[in-house]
């Protein structure tokens, strides 16, 4: 039962953490572009939904490590 719920949240973590890093800006605009905010923005360059979204990423980033070593040690017990 842990190993199946582990490997859930993991697989579902995985792929949020895929879609949050596509999400990012690259060289171009990235996120504030694809909903029309091209206006740069004065406090600091970057936007609150940028930060929002690189709190995400980083959040999503220790899940997956976290489910990762815990997958490790679950499957290695005999």
């Amino acid at each position: 039962m842990l190993k199946a719920v582990l490997v859930t949240i993991h697989v579902i973590a995985c792929l949020l953490l895929i879609v949050f890093i596509l999400l990012h800006a690259g060289r171009g605009g990235g996120l504030s572009d694809m909903f029309g905010g091209s206006a740069p923005s004065t406090l600091g360059g970057s936007t609150v939904v940028e930060k929002n979204l690189d709190r995400l990423t980083v959040v999503t980033g220790v899940v997956t490590f976290i489910t990762s070593m815990a997958l490790v040690f679950v499957f290695n017990q005999i």
